[in-house]
């Protein structure tokens, strides 16, 4: 089961892809090493195929949820 996020909420990574997509209109594949483990963004919105649009330092990127838990409920 897929979790849920709000859009504009914090998250945070716990794990990494084997590659990460860029959020663009035409996405590309990046080596995982531009986001880190423990790295936190801001969800931008859902995508379809179980993906989410979350903006970090270095660019947004689509994510899928098993590799993001939420920052905000964790304080």
């Amino acid at each position: 089961m897929s979790k849920e996020f709000t859009v504009g909420s914090k998250v945070r990574v716990i794990a990494l892809p084997p590659y990460v997509k860029t959020a663009d209109p035409m996405p590309m594949l990046r080596p995982p090493d531009v986001i880190r483990v423990g790295e936190e963004g801001i969800v931008l919105d859902r995508r379809p195929g179980g993906y989410w649009s979350v903006r970090f330092t270095r660019g947004a990127f689509l994510m899928e949820s098993q590799y993001i838990e939420s920052a905000e409920d964790k304080r």
